[in-house]
């Protein structure tokens, strides 16, 4: 490519990347604290809450700090928790597990089922009318640095590059973005974040990031199947006992239904699809009548941090800090993470705010570094540290319940197992394929089931095809010796959206990626066996479009 042109700059006090619930709630606890604060948001959807896509049962705990009068105002958080329950699936029954049994803090009641791409749209306006400038469409896919190191802001992706890496006529420059202090909240495994934690050395002292890969239906059900307020888990089939995940049904207002199923990405098997297990998990008897007679309305699947207290990085490094999921932050055993995320972005706004007012920049905010830990961020972490490298050591019957009493003790403030560690990080627990046990899964029915290529579909996928591959293969000679040829080629199966594919070509397995159906959960980035694919933003508002996931 040709020299290009020099970046244009804007000059802010702070620049948050991310407008979820972590970026969006330190954007306005910045314009609380102190008016006169400069703070941007970018945003690499087409707009606020397009590529966000969570359960979701929202604890209120972050909101009631972040807008104390929320309760009194009209917005999309609408239907309260009025039924809570949990079972455990056999392949034709279900056992449903007294809630009395259950941790304190398990409970649902008092929390609220929503949309948290509406959430997150609503967040936006509170925001704007404080004076907050956000800037969706907009992709933040480099850091920059000043002459010492210190983070000095982000720049934005360019516009109009072919697939051959020159520009086309319709080339932009991106956007360099400057700031005191720059706040990263792009969610689970940001691509920015990856890059900090590994350049500042952050996960040093903490053990590996864990990660799952959640899916989820939106569905349209018959009035007398919908139950308003139901909030329903379960764990069990169709996965074995030494396979990590669970499911989720959500009852919403409007005849409406979120249907999800989480997979724990430490998964052996390279036969696995997470995909098709949600779409059998569909299929028991306990939750298929629901959709007798609905209608599919919306599909999308992003990775969720599993790690918990024992794999958050250092959070804070010179000229920024990791807010929400960048940072590791989500419950695991609750499958929440927003009351964090928000309770993070106020963390670190009030940091970056009380520095900005003593005349500080490009500094370090140790205040947030030091403050996470004793915060209801960490304490809410702590309580359930164990609960996931219990599961992930001794399986599904026998990890949950030594889970659930390391959760009961937690709550009386002592633990029977200390601090347990997580051990190999997601990527390097397959086995080979040659010592593993192909899975046949059933066809789709159209009905109830689905193939990959028309949930896509839903999930308003949609790329620029002509721009460079935003899955990034650095050796594809390792990739054909060890992904296809050891492990049979797994990426055909993790991947949700049907990116991956080996064709055979004139004999020889071919890699084939079908960037177009990328719906950015980015399994690939963490699942692959050797670390040999990168996702990295594609130009522009690329991706998905999710109206109210």
């Amino acid at each position: 490519m040709a020299e290009l042109p020099a970046r244009e700059a804007m000059e802010f006090d702070v620049v948050v990347v991310g407008a979820g619930p972590a970026g969006l709630a330190a954007a306005i606890r910045l314009k609380q604290v102190n008016p006169d604060i400069n703070v941007v948001v970018v945003e690499k959807g087409s707009e606020v809450g397009a590529h966000i896509l969570s359960g979701a049962v929202i604890d209120p705990s972050g909101l009631d700090r972040l807008l104390p009068e929320w309760r009194s105002e009209d917005t999309p958080i609408k239907t309260p928790v009025t039924d809570d329950r949990f079972y455990f699936l056999g392949q034709s029954g279900a056992l449903r597990l007294p809630n009395f049994m259950m941790p304190p803090l398990m409970s649902n009641h008092g929390n609220f089922i929503v949309s948290l791409g509406s959430v997150c749209r609503w967040l936006a306006t509170k925001a704007e009318a404080l004076g907050v400038e956000i800037y969706p469409g907009f992709a933040a896919t480099e850091v920059s640095y000043d002459g010492n190191g210190a983070v000095a802001g982000v720049a934005t992706g360019d516009m109009g590059v072919g697939k051959n890496g020159e520009p086309k006529d319709s080339f932009t420059r991106g956007m360099e973005l400057r700031a005191k202090y720059t706040l990263f909240a792009e969610g689970a495994r940001g691509n920015l974040g990856k890059q900090l934690i590994a350049k500042f050395n952050l996960a040093s002292d903490s053990e590996p990031q864990k990660y799952g890969l959640g899916l989820k239906e939106l569905w349209q059900v018959a009035p007398d199947k919908h139950r308003k307020g139901l909030v329903q888990h379960s764990f069990g089939w169709p996965l074995d006992s030494g396979t990590g995940g669970g499911s989720f049904l959500y009852h919403l207002d409007d005849n409406l239904v979120s249907v999800g199923f989480v997979l724990h990405l430490n998964y052996s098997n390279p036969y696995i699809s997470p995909f098709e297990e949600f779409q059998r998990f569909k299929t028991h008897p306990l939750v298929r009548d629901t959709f007798d007679g609905g209608k599919r309305l919306a599909y999308g699947a992003r990775a969720v941090t599993e790690g918990g207290y024992q794999s958050v990085p250092k959070l804070a490094f010179p000229g920024g800090a990791l807010l929400g999921c960048d940072a590791g932050l989500m419950n695991v055993p609750r499958i929440k993470g927003s009351h964090n995320a928000m309770q993070s972005g106020m963390l670190a706004a009030e940091a970056a705010a009380a520095a900005l007012a003593a005349g500080r920049s490009h500094d370090e905010l140790t205040d947030y570094e030091a403050a996470w830990r004793g915060s209801p961020v960490g304490k809410d972490l702590w309580k359930v540290r164990n609960a996931k490298p219990l599961w992930s050591r001794f399986g599904t019957m026998i990890g949950i319940a030594l889970g659930g009493l390391d959760m009961w003790t937690n709550t009386i403030g002592f633990s029977l197992f200390g601090t347990q560690k997580h051990g190999k990080p997601d990527f390097a627990t397959l086995k080979p394929a040659a010592s593993s046990t192909p899975i046949v899964y059933p066809r789709p029915d159209g009905k109830l089931t689905f193939d990959r290529l028309s949930s896509v579909f839903l999930s308003n996928t949609n790329h620029e095809e002509d721009q460079p591959v935003h899955l990034k293969v650095a050796d594809m000679a390792l990739q054909k010796a060890s992904e296809h040829d050891v492990y049979g080629g797994p990426s055909a199966r993790y991947c949700p959206a049907g990116v991956y594919e080996w064709v055979e070509e004139a004999g020889n397995p071919k890699f084939v990626i079908n960037a177009q159906n990328c719906v950015h959960c980015k399994t690939c980035d963490i699942k692959d066996p050797n670390q040999n694919i990168t996702w990295v933003p594609p130009e522009g508002s690329g991706g998905p479009n999710y109206p109210n996931m």
